[in-house]
């Protein structure tokens, strides 16, 4: 068995189980894209005052916290959803109903698919790439017992993705790429049991018989037991089994055979070319072939099964943008400042609108008529048509109601600033959500700011489109195989 050593623990580790050390420390450098992602979810489904800030006795505490202990009420306005929805809406408008009107793009690709409505996939994918600049979905060949097959489409979760850090924007310095699963028992032998009871068996004792402490025992061996680990190494729910899948780009030696009676090339390995040397009719060349190899880890480090791509290469698709040296930043990352400080304009609006005067009645005691009380006095205030009788010979003070204005203090053109902010960053205009329309501007005028609105989005739009594409053409070479 090949080994290899681990500089963090000192000790020596089969290399299958090096692969999954590699495999962990890919998922753990990606930390930064899931923490980010986790804030941009937040704030487009309406958690927008989770920040964590200083106040005044320098604790850390969150934006709720701190804006709620100085007396304010923390408001929340939204505007970020509507933004992606209008996105993911435009997008179903433009693009995927034209091509089912056509028949072609994704809705030709549907006839290569079981059970999947690709549509319906891609839009909630193109929600995901502008919450968190990232859309991967995955390309499964499912064979059934019935000796059928089929292929399968499914999105991926990007926190359950295990990546190398690569720069390019088509994936082409991908080295290793996996996933983090979470089945049943029943599942999981299906993956990884190749249809032999005993193999199952093998993997359902590996699940039971102290998997706690065998766990326990690899994260130390690999440098892993740390609590920030504990995502990767087990299942987020009780009665699921976490399998780890990876996928890396290897090499090997290979022998390209030319067959000179058959006009035939053949790759074989270097083991089988040696009794091809001797024919006359076959001329040979070394060469080095490079394949993706899989392999499917149990949490305690067994090697629960491996196998060579079929399709040349990985079942993933993805799409990060813009990867400006290999960076991720999401459309809705460009705007949580505007956001929040619209949220924070609102509630200080909504204090100040609080605490102002409204219609207070300064009554003088001294001229309070005999026979009347305080609550006589509020019932006639609050009557339409009342007459409040007082008493000018008592005092020269006369009742006076008093209805200040407090919120004119510049607020509101700062709101109207920050929503043009939020316009100008996001690129989805007023006239992308059907606002600003003229009643007397022509069709055509309209459609024209439509599409000056939608230069701003053609970068992202052309951007998930490539990755569609890529996902169609590794559809269709799937059902070729």
């Amino acid at each position: 068995m090949t080994l290899s050593f681990n500089n963090e623990t000192g000790t020596t580790i089969p290399a299958d189980v090096q692969v999954l050390h590699r495999a962990f420390e890919a998922w753990m450098n990606s930390s930064n894209l899931r923490s980010s992602r986790a804030r941009n979810k937040r704030f487009t489904f309406g958690n927008q005052w989770g920040d964590l800030s200083v106040n005044a006795d320098g604790d850390a505490v969150t934006d709720w916290e701190r804006f709620s202990r100085a007396g304010t009420t923390p408001v929340t306005n939204n505007m970020i959803r509507q933004l992606v929805k209008t996105v993911v809406g435009r997008f179903r408008a433009q693009v995927i109903d034209k091509e089912k009107k056509a028949g072609t793009g994704s809705d030709a690709a549907s006839q290569h698919t079981t059970g999947c409505e690709l549509n319906e996939l891609d839009a909630r994918a193109l929600e995901e790439f502008l919450i968190s600049g990232c859309c991967i979905q995955r390309i499964d060949r499912i064979d059934e017992p019935n000796g059928s097959s089929h292929t399968f489409v499914a999105n991926v979760n990007p926190t359950r993705l295990i990546v190398n850090a690569f720069s390019d924007p088509l994936n082409r310095d991908c080295r290793m790429v996996g996933q983090l699963h979470d089945l049943s028992i029943a599942q999981l032998l299906r993956r990884v049991a190749g249809g032999s009871r005993r193999k199952a068996a093998w993997v359902r004792r590996l699940y039971c018989e102290q998997a706690d402490s065998r766990t326990a025992a690899c994260r130390t061996q690999l440098g892993a037991d740390n609590q920030a680990a504990d995502d990767f190494w087990l299942p987020s729910e009780t009665d699921r089994l976490r399998a780890i899948e990876v996928w890396t780009l290897e090499s090997r030696e290979v022998m390209v055979c030319h067959n000179k009676r058959t006009a035939q090339l053949e790759v074989v390995p270097v083991a089988q070319a040696r009794k091809l040397r001797a024919r006359s009719d076959v001329a040979m060349r070394w060469d080095v072939l490079n394949f993706w190899h899989c392999r499917w880890f149990s949490p305690m480090g067994d090697l629960l099964a491996e196998w060579d791509a079929q399709q040349g290469t990985h079942p993933f698709v993805m799409r990060f943008y813009p990867l400006i040296d290999g960076e991720v930043h999401s459309m809705v990352e460009d705007v949580i400042d505007q956001q929040k400080y619209l949220n924070r304009l609102i509630s200080l609006v909504d204090q100040a609108m609080m605490n102002s005067a409204k219609g207070v009645l300064l009554y003088p005691d001294t001229a309070l008529p005999d026979g009347l009380t305080w609550n006589d006095v509020r019932r006639v205030w609050s009557s339409p048509g009342g007459i409040l009788p007082y008493s000018p010979t008592l005092s020269d003070a006369r009742p006076e109601q008093i209805q200040a204005n407090a919120t004119d203090f510049g607020a509101y053109d700062m709101i109207n600033l920050q929503m043009k902010l939020l316009e100008e960053i996001s690129g989805v205009h007023g006239a992308l959500q059907g606002k600003n329309v003229a009643t007397g501007g022509s069709a055509s005028l309209y459609q024209m700011q439509s599409e000056n609105a939608d230069i701003a989005l053609t970068d992202i739009y052309d951007s998930f489109n490539a990755f569609r594409r890529q996902r169609d053409a590794l559809l269709i070479m799937n059902d070729e195989l």
